[in-house]
């Protein structure tokens, strides 16, 4: 009786599981089948492969540089995401390595700073780029959002499980603090170093509010700002939406699953 109640549970936990999957993909396999056919059928609710790929793809160039697109969102994901890793990983590290009296008060007020909204923030910024004269730059998208508050707690409370054997041996063989961050330190927290720049990476490759204030010629836009302007057009093309959401899905799945063992390893705080 009791083997027959286990069965009955597993097949219960399965079929859960499976309707998740199902819940969770069918969205994506909704955009893929849908970017192959034209606007009419995707109105009509048409599941089944089309063959107007190629006409899709065309109407999304000639709307906008879709390679230009791409370069602009990669610049910014990427050299955001890797200045973001630097300076968050040296602030993480500092926070938990060095003490003072004053450090956990600087680092509180830091994470207040996680409570403010960016609405709060967006009248401020956009002066502060304009006395800079960085507007309709990438640059003023990538640097508002190079000190990210919660990746600072996010490296600092990694650094935790950090052996501090390590750090002392280093000393002992006459390594300086920086030598011992840069050799020691970083390739030991890869796989921390790899989770946050998945977090990073995603975040900046589907920020939206602040690259449509900062952001006005054509040939500056991101993906995010390109899928806004088809889907608020008068006559929106279904099909051309799709193919460009689809497009730009792309780049977050490679990343992730290119890193997905390190992402894991890095959730969970694992260090080797």
């Amino acid at each position: 009786m009791t083997n027959w109640a286990e069965k009955f549970r597993m097949a219960g936990v399965y079929l859960f599981l499976g309707v998740m999957a199902f819940v969770s993909i069918f969205p994506f396999a909704w955009m893929v089948i849908s970017s192959t056919n034209a606007s009419v059928d995707v109105t009509k609710g048409k599941f089944t492969f089309g063959s107007a790929f190629l006409q899709n793809l065309e109407k999304l160039n000639k709307t906008f540089d879709v390679a230009q697109v791409f370069w602009n969102s990669g610049k910014i994901a990427i050299i955001g995401g890797f200045f973001t890793l630097v300076i968050s990983s040296m602030a993480g590290y500092g926070f938990e390595v060095f003490s003072s009296k004053a450090r956990e008060r600087v680092y509180n007020g830091l994470l207040l700073t996680l409570m403010v909204p960016f609405a709060a923030l967006m009248i401020p910024l956009f002066i502060l780029m304009a006395k800079f004269d960085l507007l309709d730059t990438h640059l003023a998208v990538i640097l508002p959002a190079l000190a990210s508050a919660y990746i600072i707690f996010y490296f600092r409370q990694s650094t935790k499980a950090f052996p501090p054997e390590l750090r002392e041996a280093a000393r002992l063989d006459g390594l300086k603090e920086w030598q011992i961050f840069l050799f020691v330190y970083v390739p030991v927290m890869r796989s921390t170093y790899a989770a946050a720049f998945i977090i990073v990476f995603m975040a900046a490759w589907n920020n939206f509010l602040w690259p449509l204030i900062v952001l006005q010629s054509p040939e500056l836009k991101t993906i995010t700002l390109v899928l806004s302007s088809l889907g608020s057009a008068y006559f929106p093309d279904f099909g051309v939406i799709m193919l460009a959401a689809m497009l730009a899905t792309l780049p977050t799945l490679v990343v992730f699953f290119a890193m997905q063992r390190q992402f894991v390893q890095g959730m969970l705080g694992s260090v080797k």
